[in-house]
């Protein structure tokens, strides 16, 4: 299900910036900002996990725990992540926080 989702995401925000080309540039910069450097691009997309469990994004959420998991994230890492957001986003990072969870053993689950 949440792969369907990222699919269509990313169909529809191809969509928004062949209308909106200046999105282009805000693009390239997370893509550069993304890239590892001091921190690897593991380390950052569970970053990028645990702000969008606590901003409440689901888009995010699904978007950042694929590209984690790509870059070998672990079941073990995403809790933790988990939990760290839940301490800064509260009760409503708490239900995020298992969207992420659900959505954590969907993609997992394909990888093997």
């Amino acid at each position: 299900m949440s792969i369907q989702v990222l699919e269509q995401v990313k169909k529809d925000l191809g969509d928004l910036l062949a209308k909106t080309p200046e999105l282009g540039s805000f693009l390239e910069y997370v893509e550069k900002a993304e890239a590892g450097k001091a921190l690897d691009k593991k380390v950052k997309e569970l970053i990028s996990l645990g702000i969008a469990i606590a901003v409440r994004c689901e888009p995010c959420i699904i978007w950042h725990l694929n590209e984690a998991v790509k870059a070998g994230a672990s079941l073990e890492e995403v809790l933790d992540v988990i939990k760290v957001a839940v301490c800064m986003g509260g009760g409503p990072a708490l239900m995020y926080g298992l969207k992420a969870y659900k959505i954590a053993l969907e993609i997992l689950e394909k990888r093997v």
